[in-house]
């Protein structure tokens, strides 16, 4: 008898997929690089759509009693324009930077839960198709981003009419169950990072000498944690009383019609750092470098993103100072919003400290970081007048409202954005980004930018209402409305020369090498791109800006660089021949995060029908995520070597 018994093979169900190459091998990857990228292009394409249905919005008021769209498909896309752009464009984008570089940037292999983190991005991009599928099933949500409650579910074309009431029912259904579904990704996504740069950071890497994009990061996902939920419930309520005649937001049925407000602005405030706190991460790593000095006020740009996270949840009723909460309320909230300036304010002033006195490069991610200060400057400053209560009554659902959150969100997290994608382009790609399309890339995206949001402070200050389809002739507004319009369509072009960029740079852009900005954190010592375990000996960090350190040596003010293997302080255990790749052992491909991410979305249609067919729907997504956790539970930790 043998000493040794064979284990048993794993049935052909329960094996894990071995396509290291083609389509099956990204369907399968648990790789966070591959995630993150998967995440880039998803997003990058959500935003795409939305910019066409912000040019469609802007045609139909570029004049007076636009008749390009009816007032449904009108309603329809400034909808859908507001939930893509935030819940499956910028906040994905963000979450693209958090897969891909975080992990490098703190000296990790891979995140904490891979598949966890494959089955975050499933979730994002199947509750993506699932609010887009409403297309085909009677139409796109139509309440507004903000959808106010219980004036949502009355709204339409024809309240009186039972079909429309029906259709609309519908419209609000794809709206509450497919945030919920979106808003699970970002959930799971928040657990993942967190972990990951609480537990995986490099030997040496203390909390204060992490790069500034990952305290950020870690700030958003925290924030994550404690909002998600509180629209979920929000979300969930909603569903009960569109489908199942529930009361929670009805006042005839003794429900409260403010609820909703209080729910959603909880949530809504704290969304905005969720959108701008990466893009402030992503220019704190930006400026340094080009500007060829360390951050100035590390602790205070750590400090006030922390100050701006904890205040951001306690400013939420300035977005409802004109529902009438009362003379107490309103000033609380007023000097809670005037508050938050100061921790922004000292962002804005370590920005430019970091900047001052350094010898700048200006390459195409210095120019969309300084355009994002410059920028969102503005936007915080129309900010600052949200809070001055007698002015908040005047510009409340008017354009300059919309000019406002504009200049954040796009001014702030869009040109942040673009800054981190020239910034690490050629990590990811191992080639440069092109610098001289990349220049008119940006004066483009400037000059549309101010062209179309700019105007919008003039025509809400002389009154004009957001969210109407058309606005009749002789208010002063023409004029305006076709400057923007004009603006619109030149960031669209900008959008278009950034893609060709993209496309034509990954197949023939300059090589990048492994350090192409001669830059200061720890990702830069890997290869262009890194090899699947990111790095054969994971660095010992000993300063915070520790690859700067390993090159240069401190000399009258500023750096001398140090000759190879000559900065013995700093060397690492890769210095010592220690490292055997080969043995590296990274997680193994598996189906299983899509199937249970399959499983949710099936789950999603349930509530649209009715009696046995609905809970027919809801066995089959339950029986089908039971199957993929199962699978997920059972699967063999690692397949044959590979």
């Amino acid at each position: 008898m043998s000493a040794m018994t064979e284990a048993p093979e794993p049935s052909r169900l329960l094996r894990r997929p071995s396509k290291e190459t083609g389509f099956w091998s990204w369907v399968t990857t648990v790789d966070h690089k591959r995630i993150g990228i998967l995440y880039f292009v998803t997003a990058f394409t959500f935003f795409v759509i939305a910019g066409i249905q912000a040019l469609l919005i802007r045609v139909q008021l570029a004049g007076p009693d636009g008749q390009v769209l009816n007032a449904d498909q009108y309603n329809q896309l400034f909808t859908m324009h507001g939930l893509t752009m935030i819940f499956l464009a910028l906040m994905p984008l963000s979450a693209g930077f958090f897969n891909y570089v975080l992990p490098l940037q703190i000296g990790a292999r891979d995140v904490a839960f891979p598949r966890l983190n494959a089955l975050s991005y499933w979730v994002f991009l199947l509750g993506g198709i699932f609010i887009y599928s409403s297309i085909f099933l009677g139409g796109m949500p139509d309440g507004g981003w903000f959808n106010y409650a219980p004036l949502s579910s009355e709204v339409g074309p024809d309240p009186g009419n039972t079909d429309v009431y029906a259709g609309h029912a519908s419209r609000m259904l794809f709206y509450s169950v497919g945030l919920q579904i979106v808003g699970l990704a970002s959930l799971i996504q928040a657990v993942n990072m967190v972990t990951t740069i609480l537990n995986m950071r490099a030997p040496g890497m203390r909390l204060m000498r992490m790069p500034v994009f990952t305290w950020m990061s870690l700030v958003t996902n925290f924030l994550l944690l404690f909002a998600i939920p509180i629209i979920a419930v929000a979300l969930w309520q909603l569903m009960f009383d569109v489908r199942f005649d529930g009361r929670y937001f009805d006042p005839t049925q003794g429900g409260d019609p403010i609820l909703w407000q209080h729910m959603f602005w909880l949530f809504g405030h704290p969304e905005v750092y969720i959108l701008i706190l990466p893009a402030f991460g992503i220019v704190s790593e930006v400026l340094p470098v080009f500007s060829r000095k360390p951050v100035f006020g590390y602790s205070a740009l750590v400090f006030s993103g922390l100050a701006i996270a904890f205040l951001g949840f306690g400013v939420w009723a300035h977005h409802m100072f004109a529902s009438g909460l009362g003379p107490v309320a309103n000033s609380a909230f007023a000097l809670t919003t005037m508050f938050i300036a100061v921790p922004t304010g000292v962002k804005i002033f370590n920005w430019l400290g970091t900047i001052w006195g350094g010898r700048i490069r200006f390459t195409t991610a210095l120019m969309f970081a300084l355009g994002l200060v410059a920028m969102f400057t503005i936007g915080g400053l129309s900010g600052v007048t949200h809070a001055i209560v007698p002015h908040n009554y005047q510009h409340t659902d008017t354009y300059y409202v919309v000019a406002h959150f504009h200049y954040v969100l796009f001014g702030g997290t869009m040109f942040g954005i673009f800054a981190g994608v020239y910034y690490w382009f050629p990590k990811m790609t191992g080639r440069m980004l092109g610098e001289r399309i990349g220049k008119w890339h940006f004066w483009l995206t400037f000059i549309g930018f101010n062209l179309t949001f700019a105007p919008m402070h003039i025509v809400g200050l002389q009154g004009m209402p957001r969210r109407i389809d058309s606005y009749p002739a002789g208010y002063g507004w023409e004029f305006w409305n076709q400057v923007e319009t004009w603006g619109s369509f030149i960031i669209a072009f900008s959008v278009l020369l950034f893609l060709i960029n993209v496309v034509w740079s990954k197949r023939h852009g300059e090589i990048a090498g492994d350090d192409p900005w001669d830059a200061r954190t720890i990702e830069w010592m890997t290869t262009s791109p890194p090899p699947q375990h990111d790095w054969d000996v994971v660095p010992e960090v000993t300063a915070r800006d520790e690859l700067w350190h390993r090159k240069y040596a401190v000399g009258r003010g500023r750096g001398v660089r140090v000759p190879a293997g000559a900065s013995h302080d700093h060397a690492g255990p890769e210095d010592e021949g220690e490292h055997h790749p080969e043995h590296i052992h990274m997680p193994d491909r598996s189906f299983y995060p899509l199937i249970v991410a399959l499983g949710i979305f099936v789950m999603g249609y349930g509530p649209f029908t009715g009696g046995a067919l609905m809970w027919g729907i809801i066995a089959t997504g339950i029986a089908i995520l039971l199957f993929g956790a199962f699978g997920w539970a059972f699967e063999p930790t690692a397949e044959e070597e590979h």
